[in-house]
């Protein structure tokens, strides 16, 4: 059957880049969190759920570290998702200078395993992440996951192309 002259719907295309801002305040991190989670389907991104609920994780704990460790200085912090062919990879920003280190806390501890969870997750799902300073002076963590590999699969090719290299 013939069309008359319609042209076919092209599938839309998933890739690009997405940035917002958000107060550095507690409420921001859930806000975030959301906020990304609605972009992976409104872009009807090709994303295992185990990713997204990886990939969910790592925004939390970027955004939280920025919120508790940042905010004097940075009262506004930056997040970007940028989706590419075969990844995903998260940013948070702000300005605060210090680099902080993934660390391995005493046990009795309640907290400060955040970028170490972040590190692993990351690991897990064949990915890469790191932390950049910006050109203002503050700093830019992100993690790149691959979308189609299952969070505790490691690729055969040992990682995933990012945009950047990790650390």
């Amino acid at each position: 059957m013939e069309s008359r002259g319609r042209v076919p719907a092209r599938p839309l295309s998933y890739e690009g880049v997405w940035r917002f801002t958000a107060p550095a305040v507690d409420v921001s991190v859930p806000q975030a969190r959301h906020a990304v989670r609605d972009l992976l389907k409104r872009q009807r991104v090709p994303v295992r759920d185990t990713v997204v609920q990886g990939l969910l994780l790592i925004v939390s704990e970027l955004v939280t570290n920025s919120v508790r460790h940042a905010a004097l200085l940075s009262p506004e912090i930056g997040v970007e998702v940028t989706i590419g062919a075969e990844w995903i990879r998260v940013a948070v920003e702000d300005n605060h200078p210090y680099r902080p280190k993934a660390l391995e806390t005493d046990h009795a501890q309640t907290g400060g395993r955040g970028l170490l969870l972040v590190r692993e997750i990351t690991r897990e799902a064949g990915g890469s992440c790191a932390v950049e300073h910006t050109a203002g002076g503050g700093k830019m963590i992100w993690a790149a996951l691959p979308f189609l590999a299952p969070l505790g699969e490691v690729p055969a090719r040992g990682g995933v192309t990012s945009p950047r290299q990790a650390l």
